[in-house]
């Protein structure tokens, strides 16, 4: 008798569809054509998971260079996680159904706190070490980014690279310094992270000592010299950074069932409760004209007919009055409808 697969315990839980990966305009490419193969993770549902805009610009991003592999994964429902464990079947990406511990670079976004058990629970049920010390020189490479690496410290003992900062100004740099890597006559992970650790906005965890002072307040001490404190990465031309052009369009029905554009990041306010307007700044604008243009093209490849303009206070783009009126001459004829963000 074979060995249970994926494809067997689909019919076992609720919502299969979330683990199909056949959805339009997902990538699909030659795993022993391309070099470096990437998942892309993130530890929350599939419905959640699709809506977030940021893994849709990586996975973009990263399909776009040839010798680049990039799938995707989400956490499991409660009952696929069970079945997954009950025929020890390991968590596998959803393009090319291959395990995780597979790939050689596996990234997960952090959006929030809660995602903190769920990355957890997603590397046991990949079969890969939880703390980067523990990890042996064939596992993947286990990096994280997001809004909660500009604190990264509860979590940096699982992530052998985190960034701080936008990824699009980052993740080509690591991509590439792992190709060398690979060329070099040195194969050991720490070689790999001295060569992150140039690149700036990676932080290195095991490149710090952590102490506790008598205050009980946290002190990092650099074991290098070349790595001894981390600047924020910032993507300071959003002109130059790429939308994605032909977003997978998820099934089901996802949170943001609806395309969307980003205009803008960062925020004038400087609300000081405010975490994003804090970590996303400066404010940058994308020119309208690239907007409307993009706005054309996703609307002929998604079919949506819903469209949001992303940022972190939409009202106050400079160009928002004749930006909205030339989206609407463009969708009048479909019925397109257009709504910001709260």
């Amino acid at each position: 008798m074979s060995e249970t697969s994926i494809q067997d315990i689909l019919p076992l839980v609720q919502m299969p569809s979330r683990y199909l990966g056949s959805e339009t305009n997902r990538v699909i490419k030659p795993w022993d054509k391309t070099p470096l193969h990437v998942a892309l993770a993130f530890p929350d549902l599939y419905e959640i998971a699709t809506s977030h805009f940021g893994i849709q610009i990586l996975y973009g991003m990263l399909n776009a260079r040839e010798d680049i592999l990039a799938e995707r994964v989400f956490a499991p429902a409660v009952d696929m996680e069970a079945q997954l464990r009950k025929n020890k079947l390991p968590l596998c990406s959803l393009e090319s159904e291959t395990p995780l511990k597979n790939f050689d670079i596996l990234g997960f976004s952090l959006l929030y706190e809660l995602n903190y058990t769920n990355m957890v629970n997603m590397l046991d049920l990949a079969g890969i070490a939880f703390f980067a010390e523990q990890r042996r020189e064939k596992d993947p490479f286990v990096i994280g980014g997001g809004p909660c690496t500009c604190n990264p410290e509860p979590i940096a003992d699982f992530f052998d690279a985190l960034v701080v900062g936008d990824g699009e100004a980052v993740i080509l740099q690591m991509t590439d310094a792992w190709q060398a890597w690979r060329r070099s006559d040195s194969n050991k992970r720490d070689a790999l992270l001295h060569r992150w650790s140039q690149i700036k906005g990676v932080y290195i965890p095991s490149f710090f000592d952590v102490s506790i002072d008598a205050g009980g307040r946290q002190r990092l001490m650099p074991k290098k010299s070349s790595h001894h404190q981390v600047e924020r990465a910032v993507a300071s031309d959003l002109n130059a950074e790429p939308l994605p052009s032909t977003p997978i369009i998820p099934f089901g029905r996802p949170v943001h069932d609806r395309l969307r554009v980003e205009i803008a990041r960062g925020c004038t306010r400087g609300c000081r409760f405010c975490q994003a307007g804090m970590i996303y700044r400066p404010v940058r604008e994308r020119h309208p004209e690239a907007v409307l243009s993009s706005v054309s093209q996703l609307l002929k490849e998604s079919g949506y007919e819903d469209l949001s303009l992303l940022s972190l206070s939409t009202g106050d783009y400079s160009c928002i009055a004749p930006l909205m009126k030339k989206i609407m001459d463009v969708g009048a004829k479909n019925r397109v409808a257009v709504s910001l963000p709260s």
